[in-house]
């Protein structure tokens, strides 16, 4: 099923309920949520990644897309099977030209590096679709506030909407 909500193109799930946050659910998300690491500032991000899985899930349409899916089909098992799994039932993002139109753009205008093909299309697929927030825990690339100036004058370039970037830890406060 395709649906249509204020430019969203999206493949399954159900429509999404107007007064929830649409969220782009970026590889590093189920990255963490299974992550087996054992140094303290992996625990707390895979702790905080579960707690706002559980606490935004409900009440927010959680979205992804086939870049996510590519990416974590990457993953070294068992790992992999567990993040599949965990985003096995979320809508996929329609990827079509425009996306990598601006991915050059971003690319071509120093938003990101040209090696970081992922990133920049995780960032396209979710302002071209009106996302609210793309969920990530890469904050070098995609969540980094040094880069937010640039990325709102792009975006007004292109005439495209921004979403808010955050961390599942910072989407945990916003909540409190």
């Amino acid at each position: 099923m395709q649906l249509s909500c204020a430019g969203r193109l999206i493949r399954g799930g159900n429509p999404p309920n107007p007064v929830s946050k649409l969220i782009y659910i970026e590889t590093t998300i189920p990255s963490f949520y299974h992550e087996t690491r054992s140094k303290p500032e992996f625990v707390a991000m895979r702790n905080w990644t579960r707690e706002w899985w559980v606490h935004a899930g409900p009440t927010d349409q959680f979205v992804t897309s086939d870049a996510v899916l590519a990416e974590l089909d990457l993953t070294p098992e068992p790992k992999r099977t567990d993040c599949l799994a965990l985003t096995a039932d979320l809508p996929l993002l329609e990827d079509r030209p425009e996306i990598d139109e601006t991915v050059e753009f971003y690319i071509e205008h120093k938003l990101m590096p040209a090696s970081l093909l992922g990133d920049a299309r995780h960032l396209a697929l979710a302002a071209w679709h009106h996302c609210d927030i793309l969920a990530t825990w890469n904050c070098r690339h995609i969540a980094n506030p040094n880069k937010l100036e640039h990325l709102h004058h792009i975006h007004d370039i292109l005439g495209l909407h921004t979403p808010i970037l955050a961390t599942p830890f910072q989407l945990l406060e916003a909540e409190k």
